[in-house]
This record gives C-alpha cells, structure tokens and sequence, in this order.
C-alpha cells in the first residue's frame, strides 16, 4: 500500500479483554485492598504467585507502562490513530461487591495511568465485570475515566448516557461514533441494564434481527455527515469456536444499515474474522491483558495469545482498506511477540476458523498476520 493512502485511512488498534484489575492491579503501583469474593481465592496477590510460579518473579511495583510491554512499540511502529479496548474492570475503591457474583474485578483508581501509558482513546464498557463492584463502583470508574481524558461508551448514569457514543475526532479524517453493546450471553446479569433512573450497561433486548436494526437506526440519530460508526459487542460464551447464527445475522444486519465495523469480544481466545460487503466484523478479539498465567484448563485454546488488531478503513465510506494482526503473547503480566511457531499456529487457526466466512489469513515474514476476503 502506498504511504499517501495509509496517511488519509482512518487507523485503529482494537484488541478484546484488558482486565487490569485483581491480580495485574496488585503489581500497578497502587494495589486496592486484595480482598475478594471467589469461591476458590480469596486474595488477589494470589494471581501474582501463581503467576510467577509458572513464569519466575514479577517486580513490584511495576511501572504503568510495563503491562503493555512490547505492542507499545507496535503501536508506533503502525501510527494507529485511536486505541480502542474493551476495559473489563471498575476503577474504583469502593469495598461492596455485587452480591451473589463469583467474580469482581477492580482496579485502584490512581492506577488508571496503566491506560493513560498506552494512549488509549476509549474504552468499552457494556461487559460482565464493569458493574463489580455496585453501582458506585460504576459512577467511580467513569468519573475516573473523565478525569483521565478517556472517552468510553456502553455504561452510564442512567440509560441515555449508556447508549451514547464515544465520540471519537481525527483531525483531518473525520470522525468515528464508538457505541458499545453488551448480551446477556456473555454473562451480564439483567439487572444491570441501566434504566432512565438508574446506573448501568447498555444492554442489547436480544441478538434477533429487529433488535439489530432498532439499534442501528438508533446509532444513526447521532451520526453527522462523514461519522464511521463502530459497534462493538460483548457477546458469547468465553470459550469455544462456533460463532452462534444469531450474532451472523445481527453482524451482518448492522452492516447492511450502515456500521462500518463489528468490534466483536468475550470469548478468551479469538475466533473467526469475517469481511462482509467489504466491512469487518469481529467475532470474538480473546483477551489482552489477564492475570491468568498459571491457571490450568482449556490450554488447547491457547487463551494466553493475545492479538492486536491494525484496522485501517476509509474514513469517507468505512470501507475496510487494510487489516494487520499482531500475535503476541502475555509473560509475567506483560506483552510480548510471540514465537514464530506459535504466529504460524494462530495463522493456521484462523484461516480454519474464517474460511467459511471467505476469509484467509496471511503469515508475513515480520510474523504479522494479513487478513483479506478470498
């Protein structure tokens, strides 16, 4: 591609779950109370031992940007534009979790330079872990995130402001609308969906067609002449491969009214890519950033590789122009490059995962991946 044109593309970093609380907030400079709910662990700095059981020591504290380790200079290397994560945590100190929930993530809130290092642009936050720690938890994270400079969408106040978009501005081209949407598939519970008198998720009535369409005339009422808009969706089951009928349909039907791209998330490994109409849809980014390390099950699903997303679209239709992924991999609460053996095994993966979609993968000699239709 000749430089010009990837000067006037609108350029992404999209990645799936970074869960910077629990067990990476512990090693952040400022650890919350390590105290949690979970049937089995009942201390946070318990991830960190299992971690470096099974990788050798973490240093404490750890600067803020050492989390993001080596994508930070693949993010200059590829000069993305905006940096879109899906943020599953609270930021928040408060000490009441939600009741009968098996899991609660939080991150001390002077540890939100972990995100202001890598120069996130937004965070998504209709997720299954965002409302942790109650509602005041929620009203926490996102005053946090407002003091911080980064914008975010799918949680709120009360529903309106749930549904709103990020509003992200690229001087010179353009402007892209980041909604985002969570499914009960994924786990979020139905009472968290915020109300027009109540905090909480932008949470989707169903994955049905009609409901693709309701929202995607919805997303439109806020688009300007020259708005890209990005669904991204938290959907799914956290492990295995089939990509269920309904979220195809709901994709596509997003595509078909005018979204110019499905940022799709959950599942903790990536799943399928599918360009369709000649716009990306997402199915499933994995995680990003986890305090897994050392925890067995599921190995097969090589959930610790990690993927970033180099999405450029033509800001003037949302057309997809170009679509780079970096495999890289989570090492003592840090992200490295992958071997080349395991950038060939996750080529080979999606290529089986995607060819039914018309989708293939290219392994390049960086070890970069290259996603175009057949």
């Amino acid at each position: 591609m000749e430089m010009n044109s990837r000067t006037k593309s609108l350029r992404l970093f999209l990645c799936g779950d970074v869960m910077t609380g629990r067990g990476i907030d512990q090693a952040l400079p400022h650890p919350s109370n390590p105290i949690l709910y979970e049937p089995y662990i009942r201390d946070a700095r318990d991830y960190v031992d299992l971690a470096e059981k099974a990788h050798g020591p973490i240093p404490r504290a750890v600067s803020f940007d050492y989390i993001w380790g080596e994508a930070l200079q693949e993010l200059e290397r590829w000069v993305v534009d905006l940096r879109i994560v899906n943020l599953e945590t609270a930021i928040t100190s408060v000490e009441t979790a939600w009741p009968d929930k098996g899991i609660h993530y939080r991150m001390h809130p002077l540890n939100v330079g972990c995100l202001s290092a890598a120069g996130i642009s937004a965070c998504v936050l209709a997720n299954n872990h965002v409302l942790d720690w109650g509602y005041d938890g929620l009203v926490e994270t996102v005053r946090i995130l407002d003091a911080a400079y980064i914008a975010h969408a799918g949680a709120g106040h009360d529903a309106e402001e749930a549904a709103a978009p990020a509003i992200l501005n690229v001087p010179g081209k353009g402007r892209a609308l980041l909604f985002s949407f969570g499914s009960t598939t994924s786990g979020i519970p139905r009472d968290w969906r915020a109300t027009d008198i109540s905090p909480g998720v932008n949470l989707l009535n169903d994955l049905s067609e009609a409901t693709a369409s309701q929202i995607a005339s919805q997303m439109r009422h806020h688009q300007k002449p020259g708005d890209l808009l990005i669904a991204s969706v938290h959907w799914g089951s956290n492990w295995g491969y089939e990509i269920p009928r309904q979220q195809i349909v709901f994709a596509h039907r997003l595509i078909e009214e005018g979204v110019a791209m499905v940022h799709g998330h959950s599942s903790h490994h990536v799943k399928a890519i599918e360009i369709f109409k000649g716009r990306l849809i997402l199915y499933g980014c994995g995680d990003f950033l986890t305090d897994y390390e050392g925890i067995s099950g599921y190995e097969n699903f090589r959930g610790d590789l990690a993927v970033m997303y180099l999405i450029e679209l033509d800001p003037t239709n949302g057309q997809l122009v170009d679509a780079q992924l970096v495999p890289m991999q989570m090492r003592l609460f840090r992200i490295e490059h992958t071997s080349a053996a395991d950038a060939a095994w996750l080529c080979d993966l999606l290529n089986k995962l995607s060819g039914s979609f018309g989708t293939q993968t290219r392994l390049n000699k960086d070890e970069s991946l290259t996603v175009k239709s057949l």
